[in-house]
């Protein structure tokens, strides 16, 4: 059976989900009216550009279009943890490095190891989706692990600094911070690989039963996407947290503030 294809007609009435939303709420006196229709905008304009801008990319087939995109979204990502991190930190070149080697690491293991077709799977419709979807899991892991580990050693600098009196290195004052850090960060992909499936299904396996491909095929892809989710957001964590231990301290080995 072929899939359905929606069209603008069909998005037109979807909306209408969105309006019953905003009414709800306005009925309920909840105030979110403007945040709803802020969000459903938003939600509309930016896919629909994205969308008309991914498929000028996928005719062209130009890696360098396909970098350009790449990076673009990695920047964005970097952008939006480090303001959950926070903007007086400068972890901006860090979180981006972070992000960018735990992708490339992931995508590179996938390509050459797990499916043995680079030549396939460096082409934009397979490379941008699958980047997009391990950046933006990293992306949340990071501004977890960081944000924690962060908050933490601004509420703790007795203890850290008692440690260092008592002949502690920089990195062993903030291992237990540093570990609790990078399970927090974990915490959300950990979990959802604990009910996918069970309690629900993500997109990509819902998208491709929706476009007829087989379930067990679309379940298998699945489960390579959340192992890539688990392996990439672990490495960001270990590389983010590492890097913010050293940016807290001067080159005596003194606490700095921020």
């Amino acid at each position: 059976m072929e899939p359905i294809q929606l069209d603008f007609v069909d998005l037109g009435l979807a909306l209408g989900m969105m309006a019953i939303a905003i009414g709800l709420s306005a009925w309920q006196g909840l105030g979110l009216e403007g945040k709803l229709a802020l969000a459903t905008a938003r939600t509309v304009v930016q896919l629909l550009v994205v969308g008309s801008l991914l498929e000028i990319v996928f005719e062209w087939q130009h890696p360098l279009a396909v970098l350009a995109v790449i990076i673009t979204m990695l920047t964005i990502a970097a952008v939006v943890s480090r303001n959950q991190i926070g903007k007086k930190i400068p972890v901006l070149p860090l979180i981006w490095g972070a992000l960018f080697a735990s992708t490339a690491l992931t995508m590179i293991y996938v390509n050459l190891v797990v499916l043995r077709s680079p030549e396939a799977w460096a082409r934009p419709q397979y490379l941008i989706p699958l980047t997009g979807i391990v950046l933006g899991t990293a992306m949340n892991g990071a501004a977890i692990a960081g944000e924690r580990l962060v908050s933490t050693i601004k509420n703790s600098p007795i203890e850290i600094e008692t440690h260092l009196s008592l002949g502690a290195t920089p990195q062993q004052a903030l291992a237990v911070y540093r570990q609790e850090a990078i399970k927090a960060g974990l915490i959300p992909t950990v979990n959802a690989m604990m009910v996918v499936g069970v309690v629900k299904l993500p997109g990509i396996i819902t998208g491709q039963i929706l476009s007829g491909v087989n379930p067990l095929n679309a379940a298998a892809y699945q489960i390579l996407i959340m192992f890539m989710l688990a392996f990439a957001t672990l490495i960001t964590s270990i590389i983010l947290t590492s890097g913010l231990c050293r940016t807290f301290f001067d080159k005596n080995s003194q606490l700095r503030s921020f």
